[in-house]
């Protein structure tokens, strides 16, 4: 679009030379008339090589471009004769005029378009004092109806190539999965069903081993099978839904509003990574029985992930007592990575009644996220353990 507004700024200045050339023995200043075209060749050579670059397609230029056009049209009162502006000839730069409001179009969509065209159809008004119907008028109509259409063919392709861009992604991101979803069903996932087996048929110590083998060949597959793709490209949306019922297993229950809930993607990530620790922390230290439930709230101002468990909890100051001794799995992978992402973990625990983990991030980043812990007098039924 930037290279048809330059050949289009050249193609109508060439026009406008012409014209010039052609009349300038019946301007009441005919000098003046060659000096107004070297101003209008020098800026036309000015913004076709500042709008090559996306750097140079700046607010001030655009504006400077507007007042530039503009004032070259008013000169026209001044430079040519009163019979002939009275007898409806045009503007020195005729359709050159049009250029800046063509560059604002594009730069700024439909809306800038026609504030451009505006602003030139006041130029045109100062210049002939009135809009007939056989010049300045439709000069008007043209002049709104480019600046309005132009923008509007601007927005509708930089959406139709965004739509192509995220369609091109999302198929990219399928044949991905699909031959990792291969790869895995090939290896991995085939292992872990023999070690789930064999573990069951030998009993004892290899029964939990075979068993914990079984929940991770359903998660993996969960993984693996999931339909919903994230949006790959940074700064995006993500729903949260999407990441939390991938932590579902045999002992672990997720639940989730029935409309999306969104987050920017790095909070999202780090929301769902935080909860995968915290699900992990339950299978390896909660006891072989226990049960865990996830529960995701959707709140106006923040967005809140309840890990719990009914296994068998631990001491107030054991989280303090892990980290001294150089064991920062809960510091690092929950409470680290929330603040991180400007969100912050609550934990609870009573010995042999489970544990709770409040994940919360708020829907804007928090300068100073604060991490609380706080001793729960009443038992917890899901949460973290």
């Amino acid at each position: 679009m930037w290279r048809a507004v330059a050949a289009f700024r050249i193609l109508t200045l060439a026009y406008a030379a012409v014209l010039i050339f052609r009349d300038h023995g019946q301007y009441a200043h005919p000098a003046a008339g060659l000096v107004a075209l070297a101003v209008m060749v020098c800026w036309t050579l000015v913004t076709v090589l500042a709008y090559a670059r996306a750097t140079g397609r700046t607010p001030w230029l655009l504006i400077a471009d507007l007042l530039v056009t503009a004032a070259v049209v008013i000169s026209t009162r001044w430079i040519d004769s009163a019979s002939r502006i009275d007898a409806g000839f045009p503007t020195l730069p005729v359709f050159w005029a049009a250029a800046p409001v063509l560059a604002c179009a594009v730069a700024g969509g439909p809306w800038a378009g026609v504030v451009a065209a505006l602003a030139m159809c006041g130029a045109d008004l100062v210049e002939h004092d009135q809009l007939e119907p056989k010049n300045t008028f439709y000069g008007v109509v043209l002049l709104l109806i480019a600046g309005g259409l132009v923008g509007s063919v601007v927005r509708l392709g930089q959406q139709a190539e965004a739509a192509a861009s995220l369609a091109a992604r999302r198929e990219a991101a399928v044949a991905e999965r699909e031959r990792l979803a291969r790869s895995i069903h090939d290896s991995v996932l085939q292992v872990l069903a023999l070690v789930s087996s064999r573990g069951a048929a030998i009993g004892g110590g290899a029964a939990e081993l075979g068993e914990l083998a079984a929940e991770q060949e359903t998660a993996l597959r969960t993984l693996v099978s999931a339909t919903e793709l994230e949006p790959p490209e940074a700064g995006g949306l993500l729903d949260v839904r999407a990441i939390a019922e991938r932590l579902a297993g045999p002992r672990t229950t997720v639940a989730c509003p029935a409309t999306p809930v969104l987050l920017p993607a790095e909070a999202a990530h780090a929301l769902g990574a935080a909860a995968a620790a915290a699900v992990d922390n339950v299978r390896r230290h909660a006891g072989a029985e226990a049960r865990c439930w996830l529960l995701l709230e959707d709140e106006p101002l923040e967005v809140l992930l309840s890990v719990r468990d009914d296994g068998c909890g631990f001491a107030a100051g054991r989280l303090a007592e892990a980290a001294a001794a150089g064991r920062l799995g809960v510091a690092k992978a929950i409470i680290g990575r929330l603040e991180s992402a400007g969100g912050t973990a609550t934990l609870t625990s009573v010995p042999g009644d489970g544990a709770e983990v409040e994940l919360r991030m708020p829907r804007q980043r928090a300068p100073d996220p604060v991490v609380r812990r706080a001793r729960r007098p009443a038992p917890a039924k899901s949460g973290h353990g």
